[in-house]
């Protein structure tokens, strides 16, 4: 037990809108002692991993998106977190126990215990709780299960496919009984979709210098594509989106090629309708908070895969609380595989 009436609470608070590129420039670190008296229902938590997200990115939009107002300027970077508790003001909580909670970019947080979820470290590590067991999880399996709605022997294709949400999507694909094909930057990843994933094809987009390229090595591995889930856009989607299949199903996730460039001035247009007309196609935007409520089913069903060791969840981990601006900008710059996370 650490003496809680000397707890110095390092933050990272958010100072400028990036136009480009995020990166530590666009973040100043605080200190303050942090005041420990817990008021009834209270919680004083010491974060152990932090999560790095390219939502982050979009909440910085000048303009409003799904977080409605853009992220507050020179307040603590939102973020969820993996902590200890280091003291409780509720029975179901004591200290030593592992919770998670949207906490923020700081090493210390005094809550109250309805913003936290105790976690069961028998069924998975801690972090996992950030990962596919988290957010990333939930995002995976309802986007893909209800809005791609898979069935067997369709073909699944996942851009972003290397990444946290996009790995687990094949993953659960193939458990469908479908054949996927996963969408990465590098050979390496690649690699690592088809060897350790064990997806059917992997593309590296890197290699190709246009849409109609990337098309083209696609459509011959596949053919037609029952169910695109996209975490890109940009030229991927300008690749994919032609190849569709009759009553396909297009799940929009993420766009993270728009975000350092195009996201207050979008430089995409909707191009693609007229694939969507011609196949009577559906497309659906989908949010992890979509399904926040149904966290426990989510739990329940990948929660004993998981433990089975019947889902690969690779962790990439940056050791620091000092690295937390610069693992944001790698979410850009590539190099990460899985969840990318920060361990304090």
């Amino acid at each position: 037990m650490v003496n809680i009436r000397d707890v110095l609470n390092q933050q990272w608070i958010y100072t400028s809108h990036p136009d480009g590129i995020v990166g530590p420039e666009h973040y100043a670190l605080r200190e303050e002692v942090l005041d420990t008296t817990l008021s009834s229902g209270e919680v004083l938590v010491a974060a152990k991993y932090i999560s790095v997200d390219p939502y982050m990115r979009i909440n910085q939009s000048r303009k409003p998106t799904f977080n409605e107002q853009p992220h507050a300027l020179n307040t603590v970077q939102t973020a969820g977190v993996v902590g200890e508790v280091l003291a409780s003001g509720v029975p179901h909580l004591q200290a030593g126990d592992m919770v998670e909670g949207i906490l923020g970019w700081q090493t210390h947080a005094r809550v109250h215990h309805t913003t936290l979820r105790k976690l069961d470290t028998k069924i998975a590590p801690a972090s996992s709780a950030l990962g596919v067991l988290g957010m990333p999880g939930r995002t995976a399996w309802f986007g893909l299960t209800e809005a791609g709605r898979p069935h067997a022997g369709e073909v699944v294709v996942v851009s972003g496919a290397a990444g946290a949400v996009g790995s687990l999507v094949g993953q659960f694909a193939k458990r469908h009984g479908c054949k996927v094909l996963g969408i990465a930057g590098g050979a390496e990843k690649c690699a690592w979709l088809l060897d350790r994933l064990g997806f059917d094809w992997a593309v590296d987009y890197k290699s190709h210098s246009s849409a109609d390229s990337l098309a083209t090595e696609i459509k011959s591995l596949v053919g037609g594509v029952d169910v695109y889930f996209d975490n890109v856009g940009g030229m991927v989607s300008d690749a994919v989106i032609p190849l569709i299949n009759r009553r396909a199903r297009i799940v929009i996730c993420g766009s993270i090629s728009q975000y350092s460039e195009g996201l207050d001035d979008v430089k995409m247009g909707p191009r693609f309708l007229h694939h969507m007309l011609y196949q009577r196609a559906t497309i659906q935007g989908i949010l992890a908070r979509d399904y926040l409520h149904r966290m426990d089913e989510m739990l329940a069903l990948v929660g004993p895969m998981v433990s089975a060791g019947e889902i690969v969840f690779e962790e990439t981990v940056v050791h620091g609380f000092d690295q937390l601006p610069s693992a944001l900008n790698s979410l850009f710059t590539g190099g990460h595989r899985g969840k990318l996370l920060v361990k304090i």
